[in-house]
This record gives structure tokens, sequence and C-alpha cells, in this order.
């Protein structure tokens, strides 16, 4: 995502305004876009610092992609209309001054200090930064299959996605707009193929997306989340015609008042209501979002009015101004804060103020980027710039220069090292690999596990079909040991395997990362009859609790034999209605107990790894205690008896 300036150079005036309205705006500004701008980057901090404060706030993205197709296309069709062509050249250089010097600050400073903080910041680092140099991260961040919705390792770089999407954008479109502009005949027509182009990409983003594979694909592929820099661009040509995109019509100006309120309502309820787990957000939702922003782009451009005298407000300008750095520093900031401050994220008060922190010091950052670094550039031009900082230097002393000229090679050396050094996995990649052999359970195992009782399972033949877990067990309800415990999950539980054999005695795992409820209800039917009388089901850490797949394995499993189901955790939105379904489908099963993992780590500090997802060492006893409590509790519900639990020490 990169923020255009407002200003369209130098004699792009704009028309005259309606018969009766004065305007005051300096020449060849478009007032109120920074507004826009203000309100779209604190909708996406809002939504990095906690997704659960603002779930669509990630719709700010969009709000900035119709904002900078409208500019772009704005500042081509007035530089064709005036020069009678397009200085291709001229048009690239003035990008690469807006974009590339707060980009090649920010690279090089996160990544040294990402390298004293946490090193687990730097999985992956070399090709985020082969991506954010190139603009090429939403492809590269594609083929490593990242997940931006559900990313439990972190990415120091994700948030340069948009940035390569966007300029992207700008290396192909001025030569379509070109084209356009010397052989489409009309601005209709143009603006028609804009928006051709623009439903294009919004159906192929709903037909691509599959809620089994995430979202990632769709949303970072540059071909179907194309629609709102389309729609900004389709209004550009609308707006460069005569009749003003329809503004000049008798017509609009009755419909304007309510057509632009219920724009701004339906943004704002966009905003506030749609999460990724919501399929209408990518099979129309980020679409719609952009069809409101457009609205609202063209009300504040037209006239006066109310809404831009709001966006025009000092404060809003003033960050507004500053968006592009506020959106590359901010994500980069809270994952250097959260790991600098570990304790902050375990308590309400301290992970408050963490937040806070994390948006101060963005706020600095962005300021000093503004100010020392992308203003002078964009008044000097590179080599401008690189004469001054050189004169500076030259005349500050043979003892400045010589620690300047100093600093600068040890920062690159290290830099160096530290790119060539970086962690390839996560310390809680490390475990839960070093843990997966001992989760896994090969399927022909099952069939030597005595069922309850002594009876012994009939053996499966080769290429038979595995019968369902139906099979009649003799359940005492009585506590179960961990030699009468089936365990089927996810990392969550390969991560507590250790911790679980050692309060279950026994157990058999069947545990995998990233595993969901589709595979977990087939490795339920697959073992059958063999099923032991307790099992353990914890499921939907990265894709979420999928109901009708998590009712067909506890019909699966059947009324006799005692369920734990573990409830999820994680600063996601979709965590609280998740755990809301886990517990309404443990309604009217009597054999079915909830393990309340998220609400047990309420007021606890320690229990997480650095991922705030997985349970660390300590938070891995917990997790198996919580679940063994949840047996307790289902064997008192049946057998009228409470069960004494030993208080085991941690080893």
């Amino acid at each position: 995502m990169s923020v255009e300036s407002p200003s369209l150079g130098p004699g792009a005036a704009t028309s005259a305004p309606p018969s009766g309205i004065r305007e005051t705006r300096p020449r060849g500004r478009l007032p109120g876009l920074d507004g826009l701008r203000a309100a779209a980057i604190v909708a996406v901090l809002v939504f990095h610092l906690d997704p659960r404060w603002l779930p669509g706030g990630f719709l700010g993205v969009d709000v900035f992609f119709v904002i900078s197709g409208f500019l772009i296309t704005t500042l081509l069709v007035r530089e064709h209309a005036r020069e009678g062509r397009v200085d291709l050249r001229g048009f690239w250089t003035r990008r690469a001054r807006r974009l590339l010097p707060a980009l090649l600050v920010l690279v090089p400073s996160v990544i040294l200090l990402a390298r004293l903080v946490e090193a687990d910041l730097l999985v992956g680092i070399r090709r985020q930064a082969l991506g954010a140099l190139t603009f090429t991260s939403n492809w590269l961040e594609i083929a490593a299959g990242s997940d931006y919705f559900h990313s439990t390792a972190p990415q120091l770089l994700m948030n340069l996605w948009s940035l390569a999407v966007e300029e992207q954008f700008y290396l192909v479109w001025p030569l379509v707009a070109l084209a356009l502009l010397r052989l489409a005949p009309s601005s209709r027509a143009r603006a028609g193929v804009a928006v051709v182009l623009a439903l294009a990409s919004a159906v192929l983003m709903a037909v691509r997306y599959d809620p089994e594979l995430g979202a990632t694909r769709v949303y970072y592929g540059t071909d179907t989340h194309l629609m709102g820099l389309m729609l900004g661009a389709a209004l550009a040509f609308a707006w460069a015609a005569p009749h003003r995109a329809w503004t000049s019509t008798a017509r609009w100006q009755r419909v304007r008042v309510p057509v632009v309120a219920a724009s701004a309502l339906v943004l704002v309820a966009l905003v506030a209501l749609l999460d990724e787990a919501t399929s209408f957000t990518f099979r129309g939702g980020i679409l719609l979002a952009s069809l409101a922003t457009s609205v609202l782009v063209l009300a504040v451009v037209e006239r006066p009015s109310p809404l831009r005298s709001v966006l025009e407000a000092p404060l809003l300008r003033w960050v507004g101004e500053r968006s592009y750095g506020l959106y590359l520093w901010h994500w980069p900031v809270i994952l250097i804060v959260e790991a600098d401050l570990p304790w902050a994220a375990r308590s309400s008060d301290g992970y408050l103020w963490s937040r806070l922190w994390c948006v101060v010091v963005t706020v600095a950052l962005a300021d000093l980027s503004y100010r020392i670094i992308e203003s002078p550039v964009r008044r000097r031009g590179f080599r401008g710039t690189a004469r001054h900082a050189l004169h500076t230097i030259r005349y500050a002393g043979t003892r400045t220069a010589r620690i300047v000229w100093s600093s600068v090679a040890v920062l690159a050396i290290a830099l160096t090292a530290v790119l060539l050094t970086a962690p390839t996995r996560t310390r809680v990649e490390a475990l839960l690999d070093a843990n997966a052999a001992a989760a896994r359970v090969a399927p022909t195992a099952s069939a030597s596990v005595p069922l309850p009782g002594g009876a012994t399972p009939t053996p499966q033949a080769s290429g038979a079909a595995a019968p369902a877990a139906t099979g009649k067990v003799v359940q005492t309800w009585a506590m179960p040991t961990g030699a009468e415990i089936d365990g089927v999950g996810d990392s969550m539980m390969v991560g507590s395997v250790h911790a679980l054999r050692y309060y279950f005695p026994g157990i058999r795992m069947d545990a995998r990362s990233n595993r969901q409820w589709a595979e977990g209800f087939s490795v339920v039917k697959a073992r059958g009859a063999s099923t032991r009388r307790a099992v353990v089901l914890a499921l939907g850490t990265n894709a979420g609790t999928d109901i009708d797949r998590a009712r067909a394995t506890l019909d699966a499993l059947g009324p006799d034999r005692m369920v734990v189901l573990v409830t999820l955790h994680g600063r996601i939105n979709r965590i609280a209605s998740d755990n809301a379904a886990l517990k309404e489908l443990a309604k009217g099963r009597d054999n079915v107990a909830v393990a309340d993992w998220d609400a047990a780590l309420e007021g606890t500090s320690g229990q997480l790894q650095s991922d705030g997802i997985h349970p660390s060492l300590k938070g891995a006893h917990l997790y198996a205690r919580t679940i063994r409590q949840a047996f307790a509790d289902l064997s008192e519900r049946h057998t009228g008896k409470a069960v004494a639990l030993e208080e085991l020490p941690l080893p």
C-alpha cells in the first residue's frame, strides 16, 4: 500500500465547481483525500493491533487502493490532456521518489532491530527483503504458502504485500491507460473498460476463494485483488468527462446526500462486521467496500460539504500526509514491541499499554520518515538529496565524516551477517517438528489396541472400508487412564505432547500441525471401532471451527465414549465465535465436556510461546491439566462422585 500525494502537479487545476459554489482550496489539490487516508490507516492499524477490536479493519487497504487508482489515473489523464502525451519515465521516477526512500530505510532498520530483540522474527527474512525491494512480496509469499490471516510464524514485513500490488499497478496501468486515452473514443468507454476489469477481478476472487484452503491466495493476488484500483481508475476517467462523473446532472444533486450517507454507513458497517472467516468478505464484501469508497471519493472531491470539512480537519490531514510511513512502520513495530515486552501481553492492563506504546512509536517513526526522508527526496530528487547529504557530511568535519562512514560500513556488515545467519524456523516450529513424530500414530497401529473390558478389535483387511467409531463401548464413566484415551489434534496438541503423556501415561495421540476438522473427522472414521473409550478433540486453531464436521465427528464417536472438546485461543476475531460454537455443540450431549483452554489462560503469565498461540513448556502443563479437569467433570456428571486429581509437580 502506497499513499499518493494529493497534489496533482503544476498546472493540474481542477475544473470549475458547480455554479454558486466558491472554491478556496489550493490550485491542483484534491481536498478530503488525506482525511480518507487517515481513516483507512487507522482502520488497518487497529486491526493489526488486535483483530478483535475491528474485525474488518483490513478493508482500509482497499480504501487506499481506490484512492490510488483515482489519483494515478487522474494524473495520467490530465497530463495527456495538457501535453498530448504522457511522460512515462517521469511518472515512474516520481513513483520511485515517493516509495523507495522510506522503504530503503525501513527494511534494514527493522531487520537489525528484530535481530537485537528476537531472532524468531527473522524467519524467512531473506525472501521478505527480496520481495520488499523488488515489489513482489505478494507473489513470493503466495509461493511460500504464507497465511496473512492465520500465520503462527511472525512475518516481519508481511504488510508490504499491498505495496507490491500497487507498484505492479503503477508499472502496468500507465501503459494500459495511455492506450485507452489514444484508442477509446470517450471517457465513458474508458471507464467501462476499467469497470469490466474491476468486476473480472472480483469474480476471480469469488471463484478462486476456497474456505478450506484459506483466503491468502485471493487476498494477496494482484489478479484477484485489483477491483479497488480499477474502480478508482474508472472514477478518474468519468471525472475527466464534461459531466464530471455525472455530478453535473440534476439527478445527482437530488440523490447525492442519501447516496453518500448510505455509502459511508455501508463502509463503516463492513469494517466493523466483516472478518476473514466470512465467505462474503471475498465473495462481494471487498468489492462492496471499494464501491462505497468510490462514492466517498467522488463526494469529497466534487464540492464543499460537511463530509469534506470533517475530512479536512488538521489532525486528519496530518495523519493522512504521514499514512505511508504509518503503514510501513506499524506492523514491524507491533511485532518487535511484542517480542521485547512479552510480559505485557499476559495481563489486560499490560496488553493495553503495550498497544498504546506501539501506536506512539509508530507515529513518531512515521513523522520522522515524513520530515527527514520522504519530503526532502520529493523536493530535491534522488541526486539533489544525495548531494545535500554529502555536502552536509563533508562540511561537518573530518571526525564526523569518519564516524558516519564507519557507522554505515558497520551496519552494512551487520545487516549482511544477519541476513546470512537468519533462522529458517522459529523455536515454536522447531519444537513442533521435534514433537511431531511422537504425536503421530500410524493408521495400522490402531488394530492392536484393546478395547475396554478386554475385547480386541477385528483387524481391517487391506482396502476394506473403515468402520465408524460407534461400536458399543463398555463405558463405566470412571475417570479414564491414559491407556484409555485417544487424542486427535492440531499443533496445540503437538506442542503439548510431553505434558499430555505426563498427565495421561499411555495416551495415544494422532496430531499434526495445521490439521483441520475435516481431517480430524477422517482420522476418527478411519480408526473406527478401535477408538478408545475416551477421546480428546483439539482442532481448528488455523482454520476455525467447522461446526458441521465437528458435529459429524461427535456423531461418529457415538454417545458411549467420553469426549472432551478443547477451546481455541488467539488474538483472532473468530476465536470467541468458534469457542461459543464448540460450547453450543456440547450442549445436549451428556458424553461431551469442554476443556476451556482459552478461559484457563486468563490472568496467567508465561503460558504461551512468543507467537502468542502455542503453549510454552509451562503452558503445556496447564493445557494438559485443563483437559484432565474436563474428564474429571464429565466423570462426576455421570457417576455423581467427585474425582480427586493429584497435583503433579512440573518435571
